[in-house]
């Protein structure tokens, strides 16, 4: 095989590497996929912050009395969570409720008959909640808009950037890399996935070692028992093998 390559930068089309665009879109698709993923569960976080700032502007504040309480074991009390039942009133109708949630720390303190601060829903009175564990929350709550507008940002930086990776991992080896004869460090293994594999190069007496990328079921460009390939400084340590099929797509070969 006789190569005609030409000197860097070279005109490489992304159209002209071989499943490079079926690469690019793969790669596309998982990326919207995760966002798509992400952003239905930021939705429900969403939809969850904007019923407990609902409850909140509609709730009452009553007075109702502790009938009995669920604690932790003592040892695992910190940050938990106890229940309490509760008895009180809305209006001349008096209730009775079970599992109203607080905090362990201060539901330690209470007992039988004492009273607790409750927030009712008029619509839903019989579903009652301690006054001091919900607005706490809702302090926490406050910050979820703004950690899901990081995370947003955040999500659409990485998916440019892993797609901007894939295309300079495909193309700029190719269009500004400098052509060297690798010499593997042993017999290429043989796989239907992309091949990585140790090799080195020499440039001015001084020897660099590599992981070069071959695709899969492709023949290397040979000169002996070296593979040529294209390697970049802003890519160090990495080489782009390239194979028979790639340089007569690209016109490499007279």
């Amino acid at each position: 095989m006789q190569l005609a390559i030409p000197q860097a930068p070279r005109r490489v089309p992304l159209s002209k590497v071989p499943g490079a665009i079926a690469r690019l879109v793969r790669g596309g698709v998982l990326g919207l996929v995760l966002m798509a993923v992400l952003g239905a569960g930021a939705g429900a976080l969403g939809r969850f912050v904007v019923e407990e700032l609902d409850f909140l502007s509609r709730a009452e504040e009553l007075e109702g009395q502790l009938a009995a309480l669920t604690l932790p074991p003592r040892g695992e009390r910190e940050g938990a969570e106890a229940t309490l039942e509760v008895l009180y009133a809305v209006g001349e109708l008096r209730y009775s409720a079970s599992g109203v949630r607080t905090y362990a720390e201060y539901a330690e303190g209470l007992g039988p008959g004492a009273r607790v601060r409750l927030l009712v829903d008029p619509h839903v009175p019989d579903k009652p909640r301690e006054a001091g564990y919900v607005r706490a929350r809702a302090k926490t709550l406050g910050l979820v808009p703004w950690g899901l507008g990081l995370g947003a940002l955040v999500g659409v930086g990485l998916f440019v950037r892993e797609l901007r990776r894939t295309l300079r991992a495909e193309l700029e080896p190719l269009r500004k890399g400098m052509l060297v004869w690798l010499t593997p460090d042993g017999p290429l293994p043989e796989s239907r996935r992309e091949v990585l594999f140790p090799a080195s190069y020499w440039k001015q007496d001084q020897k660099h070692a590599v992981r070069a990328r071959l695709r899969s079921g492709r023949a290397p460009v040979r000169n002996g028992d070296k593979v040529l390939a294209a390697v970049l400084s802003s890519l160090p340590g990495e080489a782009r093998v390239i194979d028979e099929e790639l340089a007569r797509t690209l016109g490499w070969v007279r």
